[in-house]
């Protein structure tokens, strides 16, 4: 103390002798220091917890070495040491010849010189040798001393038979005691040092846990990612590049899925893991790494709907054929390797491919789009051409739809070959035929929707070639619609009984109530009552219209009467239009 606790008079530490036990103290060396820096640049000196660790954990192996030497020191038995064994001898002896004052028993002290066996002979005489006392009743002593006893004078001091069993025994119970402190010292520090070190670590990985939802963002797939942390402090993500304040026990942070794989090539899978790599940042820019956090993220496919042909697998008759999809703008389409981005409508994301067909069968193509935020996705369409010995192809330009009755059809075959048109026509003109093998006519549609061209070629000594081409023919709406007959109840049950003729003639009707149900999507089939009130005389619609019909909404169609559908009349629409 500087100065004295009573009166306040300063004392002379200076001169004041040192005690002995502060030399035996000693301050605990510094620990290394390590220069960090992170990514960033940013620099960080502190010493490594680690060497703490390593000092503590050194220190407790020796203070366990030291116990351990002391345990055998204490415990190791005292061979061939002198020493003095106090034993108590029963005698008689006359009464004319003792005082009265001893005439009971003496007690004797004798030196004897104790070895190793001294005690082993000790136990093997007690089970031997018995003495009478006074009553004359045998009993047998608490020691015996095997070398004789020594009398002791009347002035000698009285010795307990007990003194000698006493000592050693209490010896025996300081040294457990001390054994068990020891290794209860032990194991209380190992135990506290574990907690420290390890404990801590565990337990602060359990706070430390995430807590990840699925979510939302811009209408996109993502995960919010909850990580706890100390009030006001920031958490730095090192693959967002950026910091989040803790706020109510948690730094909060929104990830889009799609950031973890718009730059990925290649096949994707259905399912990936991500890892984010948290650090703690402190004020002083210190940055102390916490638990990763992992979850699952789902990728969705790139949406592709086929528009043309109606099936993945069709046939066809021409060299050239015309693919129409629809994709989410922006995506990145390609046809057999080929990029063909360029033709995907950036409003409305359709796509038309003219493929070239040739006559080998079946010719494939595979159809892979890349939507943003998505996988990919891929179809293959195939599109069978007879297989043919004469060639017999019609020209490119050859339309596939027609609101005109009436169309002008060019082909081309093999020079002088024999050329027949099976299906309704006119004007046919093989003026050239002959010479390049070209000819034309006029094909003539007699019924609304699909009309079908069919042309052969024959030469002698070959397979002949047939082609088959279907148009669909669909007059204008000023001229279809006016023909439309109105489904009154007597006209309702007329074309009940008579579906087959009307559906030859392509007889129009005209089709007014709400939708009721859908029968099927695509293509679209419905279910409408055509009553004044609603609710009867049924009638199934199939759209070939441009509107996509909804449950419940009100329209006014006209179609043309093809077949029966579990006895309702069933219907092609060609127009629609809303109430």
């Amino acid at each position: 103390m500087p100065h004295c606790i009573q009166c306040g008079a300063p004392l002379n530490i200076d001169g004041a002798i040192r005690p002995a036990w502060k030399d035996s103290l000693r301050d605990a060396s510094p620990g290394t220091r390590y220069l960090r820096a992170d990514e960033f640049g940013q620099m960080d000196l502190t010493p490594d917890p680690r060497d703490a660790l390593a000092r503590e954990m050194q220190d407790l192996k020796q203070r366990k070495q030291e116990g351990a030497a002391l345990k055998e020191k204490m415990t190791k038995p005292r061979r061939g040491q002198p020493g003095v064994v106090i034993d108590s001898e029963t005698t008689r002896t006359p009464p004319s010849r003792v005082d009265s004052a001893h005439s009971e028993n003496t007690i004797v002290l004798r030196r004897v010189s104790f070895d190793a066996d001294a005690e082993e002979r000790e136990r093997e005489a007690r089970r031997r040798v018995r003495f009478m006392d006074d009553t004359g009743v045998f009993v047998e002593p608490r020691t015996y001393d095997p070398l004789g006893p020594v009398p002791v004078s009347a002035s000698s001091p009285t010795w307990s038979p007990e003194v000698r069993g006493r000592k050693p025994r209490k010896h025996v119970v300081i040294r457990t005691l001390a054994i068990l402190l020891l290794v209860g010292a032990l194991g209380i520090g190992g135990f506290f040092t574990y907690e420290h070190f390890f404990g801590a670590t565990a337990r602060m990985e359990e706070e430390s846990s995430a807590i990840v939802t699925a979510s939302i963002l811009d209408g996109l797939s993502a995960h919010t990612i909850m990580i706890p942390g100390e009030e006001g402090t920031s958490i730095y993500i090192r693959e967002l590049h950026a910091s989040y304040l803790v706020t109510d026990g948690f730094a909060t942070v929104e990830v889009a899925d799609h950031i973890w794989y718009d730059n990925l090539e290649g096949t994707l899978d259905e399912t990936m893991d991500v890892t984010l790599t948290p650090f703690l940042k402190a004020s002083a820019g210190k940055q102390t790494p916490l638990a990763p956090v992992t979850y699952p993220i789902t990728i969705p496919l790139s949406p592709i709907t086929l528009e043309s042909p109606d099936a993945l697998r069709t046939t066809v008759s021409t060299t050239m054929a015309t693919i129409k999809i629809v994709v989410r703008p922006g995506s990145r389409v390609t046809v057999n390797g080929s990029n063909v981005s360029d033709t995907v409508s950036s409003e409305t994301g359709e796509m038309s491919y003219n493929a070239t067909v040739q006559p080998i069968g079946d010719n494939r193509y595979d159809i892979v789009v890349r939507s943003p935020y998505c996988r990919d996705n891929s179809i293959s369409v195939v599109l069978y051409r007879a297989p043919q010995e004469i060639p017999l192809d019609l020209s490119v330009g050859t339309y596939g739809t027609t609101d005109n009755k009436i169309m002008k059809v060019s082909a081309t075959t093999l020079p002088g070959a024999y050329v027949e048109v099976t299906t309704p026509h006119s004007d046919l003109d093989i003026t050239y035929l002959d010479k390049n093998g070209k000819f034309s006519f006029n094909a003539i549609f007699d019924k609304i929707g699909d009309n079908t061209i069919s042309i052969s070629a024959s030469y002698p000594g070959k397979k002949t070639s047939v082609v088959e081409h279907t148009v669909y023919y669909l007059p204008p709406a000023d001229e279809y619609t006016v023909k439309a007959w109105p489904l009154t109840p007597e006209g309702y049950s007329e074309l009940i009984s008579n579906i087959a003729v009307r559906a030859e003639r392509s007889q129009v009707y005209v089709v007014t109530g709400v939708v009721q149900y859908s029968i099927s999507d695509k293509p679209q089939r419905v279910v409408i009552n055509t009553s004044e009130d609603g609710k009867s005389q049924p009638v199934v619609v199939q759209n070939y219209t441009k509107i996509h019909w909804e449950v419940g909404t009100y329209y006014r169609i006209y179609a043309d009467a093809y077949s029966s559908y579990n006895s309702m009349p069933w219907l092609n629409a060609r127009y629609t239009y809303r109430k």
